[in-house]
C-alpha cells in the first residue's frame, strides 16, 4: 500500500477570516481520555472558550488519578461514561492510550449524534486507524485521522498535526477556529499515522539508546567520557540535556510509549519488514517506567540526569 502526500490545507483568507470570527464553530466538544494530551488540550480549548466541554476517561472512578486531577483543576465535569461524554457533541476528540484507540471508538460510535467530526490524534498503525474508521463511519459519524508530529508539552494546542480521511479538508478548514496546526495529508485514512509511525522509530529508539548506553556507562562509572565523546561526534548539540530529556521522556511515560511502539512495529511489519528494533524498543520503554515508579513524577521532568540513573540503577 503506497499512500501519497496531498497537503491542502484548504484556506482561502476569506475562509479564514470568515472562521475565525465565529464564537465557537463547534457547539459541543467532547474528550475521550484526559491523560498527558487529552489534559493539555482540554485546559488549551477552554482557555480559548470552546464550551460547554465533556469528557470521559476509565480512571475517573479513582478520585486520586492524574485525570480525575485534570478534571478538579479545570473544574471540567467527570462524564460517568463514554456514552454520557459524547451526547450531542458535534466534535469528539479521542486521545487515549494507543491500546485503547479501538476500544474508545467502539464504544463511543454508537452514541455519536449524526454527522459528528471524530479527531483520532491516538499513536497507532495505519491498520488500527483504518479499522476505527470503519467503526466510526458505519455510526454515521465522520472519522478524521490525525497524527501528532512532535511532543505535544512546548506547543500544546499548536503541536503539528497531519491530518488525513474523506473529511480531513472540511475539519482542516474548521480546526482554524479551535487554533490547531494542523494540514491535510491526503483523503485516505492511514497515510499520516504512516508518518508519525515510522518517525517514531527514530524518536522511540533514541530514548531506548540512550537509556542502555547510560545506564550500561553508570555501571562501568564512565558516562561523562561516554557523553564528551558524543559531544565530539555530534557537535552543536548538549548531548548531555540531550540524554537527560530522552531518559526522562521515558521513565516518565514509558508505559505509553510501549503501547505506541508495539503499534509502531504493527506498522513495519505491515510493511512486509521484520520490526526487529521496534520490539526491542517496546521492551526498553517498559522497563524504564516500571523502574521510574520509586520516583515522584512531579519530579521526573526536571530531574537531573545524575538523578534519573540513579533511579533507574537502584
Amino acid at each position: 500500500m503506497r499512500l501519497e502526500s496531498r497537503y491542502n490545507p484548504v484556506r482561502s483568507p476569506f475562509l479564514v477570516e470568515s472562521i475565525q470570527s465565529m464564537s465557537n464553530i463547534f457547539q459541543r466538544i467532547a474528550l475521550i481520555g484526559l491523560g498527558e494530551v487529552g489534559g493539555i488540550l482540554a485546559a488549551d480549548l477552554i482557555a480559548r472558550e470552546h464550551k460547554p466541554f465533556a469528557a470521559f476517561d476509565l480512571r475517573f472512578t479513582d478520585a486520586a488519578s492524574p485525570p480525575s486531577q485534570t478534571a478538579a483543576k479545570l473544574e471540567l465535569g467527570k462524564a460517568a461514561s463514554a456514552a454520557e461524554a459524547v451526547a450531542g457533541a458535534d466534535l469528539v476528540i479521542s486521545a487515549v492510550t494507543a491500546g485503547r484507540a479501538m476500544e474508545a471508538a467502539q464504544a463511543v460510535a454508537p452514541h455519536l449524534a449524526p454527522d459528528a467530526f471524530y479527531l483520532d490524534v491516538n499513536s497507532v498503525s495505519p491498520a488500527t486507524k483504518q479499522a476505527a474508521a470503519a467503526v466510526i463511519e458505519a455510526a454515521g459519524g465522520r472519522y478524521v485521522e490525525s497524527s501528532v508530529m512532535s511532543s505535544f508539552p512546548p506547543k500544546r494546542i499548536r503541536t503539528p498535526m497531519l491530518l488525513g480521511g474523506p473529511h480531513a479538508a472540511l475539519f482542516s478548514s474548521l480546526a482554524v477556529a479551535l487554533d490547531f496546526d494542523a494540514k491535510v495529508f491526503g483523503d485516505q485514512v492511514g497515510g499520516a499515522s504512516a508518518v508519525k509511525m515510522c518517525r517514531s522509530v527514530m524518536v522511540k529508539g533514541m530514548e531506548a539508546l540512550f537509556l542502555e548506553s547510560m545506564t550500561a556507562a553508570r555501571h562501568y562509572g564512565v558516562e561523562k567520557l561516554v557523553l564528551a565523546s558524543l559531544q565530539d561526534t555530534l557537535p552543536g548539540i548538549d548531548t548531555a540535556e540531550l540524554a537527560r530529556y530522552m531518559i526522562s521522556r521515558a521513565v516518565l511515560h514509558g508505559k505509553r510509549r510501549a503501547e505506541e511502539v508495539r503499534e509502531v512495529a504493527k506498522t513495519v511489519e505491515e510493511a512486509g519488514i521484520v520490526a526487529r528494533m521496534s520490539h526491542a524498543i517496546a521492551e526498553h520503554q517498559d522497563w524504564a517506567a516500571v523502574q521510574g515508579q520509586t520516583m515522584e513524577r512531579s519530579l521526573i521532568a526536571d530531574a537531573s540526569l545524575e538523578t534519573l540513573l540513579n533511579v533507574l540503577m537502584s
